[in-house]
């Protein structure tokens, strides 16, 4: 009896596609998109303002995290706490910082491709401006294009229709991989100057103190050469002193001893005088 012959099914061409691209690096679980990150600056820029530009309390931090969850939560690893949020925003801060020193070293030459500058700069910058909510609600993320995403133009797109769409999740995977690397260096970069800042201040430091105690060892030195010269001087004066005690004492001895000699011939004049008075008597 024959068998029957088994039919193999046909395979999915969209799944042998899926399965031919490149598997994406891993990354870390928390990290950030563009939209993330514009729903974040769009919910922290609002309460920022709120509170007159003040800290955020760990309930405007949830609040935060809740904003940023119903945007972008589908996942489970896309889920965001407030510490998250507060991290990033940190990190946010510090990018900031570098890409406005580069601007204010350059004097105005170079230009920040950062996304995310103009509307932290309205925030966050030394002349604050009147943001406002419309302001805020434009903070959108401009499509950035990377080298990275190069490796996906070969596949077919459908094209696009009235609503939006979500990009792919390898895509933004990708992107924040390369985004995060940037932090990183960036982040190294300036933990560089600054050590390079802390050594010149420890050196001026060390300067200013050296110059200090070399100025106190020519005080002392000075102050030990004054009172050398004065004990010297008054040793001398001591000496003179006592010299001219000794020579009054031996002037005074010798005065005594002429008076003492002048009487013992005094004496011996009135006792001859007296011999001879007698001895003409008596003849």
């Amino acid at each position: 009896m024959q068998r029957p012959s088994r039919q193999h099914p046909i395979p999915n061409p969209s799944l042998l596609m899926a399965l031919s691209l490149p598997s994406p690096a891993p990354v870390r679980e928390d990290c950030w998109t563009l939209d993330d990150t514009s729903t974040l600056i769009q919910a922290w820029g609002e309460r920022h303002i709120d509170l007159n530009r003040g800290s955020l309390k760990h309930k405007h931090w949830q609040e935060i995290a809740n904003a940023v969850n119903s945007s972008h939560g589908h996942e489970r690893k896309s889920i965001r706490t407030a510490i998250q949020c507060k991290n990033r925003i940190d990190t946010l801060k510090r990018k900031y910082k570098i890409e406005k020193a580069r601007i204010q070293e350059s004097g105005g030459s170079y230009v920040c491709a950062w996304p995310f500058f103009s509307c932290l700069d309205d925030l966050i910058g030394n002349n604050h401006k009147a943001s406002t909510p419309v302001a805020i609600s434009n903070c959108k993320a401009a499509p950035v294009t990377t080298p990275r995403l190069s490796l996906f133009s070969k596949v077919p797109v459908a094209p696009r229709s009235g609503t939006k769409k979500r990009r792919s999740t390898h895509v933004y995977r990708s992107f924040c991989d390369s985004y995060l690397r940037r932090d990183v260096i960036s982040n190294e970069n300036e933990g560089k100057n600054g050590m390079e800042s802390d050594n010149s201040l420890s050196s001026s430091r060390f300067k200013d103190r050296e110059a200090g105690y070399r100025k106190l060892a020519e005080a002392i030195g000075t102050i030990t050469d004054i009172y050398e010269r004065v004990e010297v001087a008054k040793q001398r004066h001591m000496i003179e002193l006592e010299m001219q005690r000794m020579q009054f004492v031996k002037d005074l001895e010798y005065q005594r001893m002429q008076l003492l000699m002048e009487m013992q011939l005094q004496i011996q004049k009135i006792k001859r005088a007296r011999r001879a008075s007698g001895a003409d008597c008596y003849s």
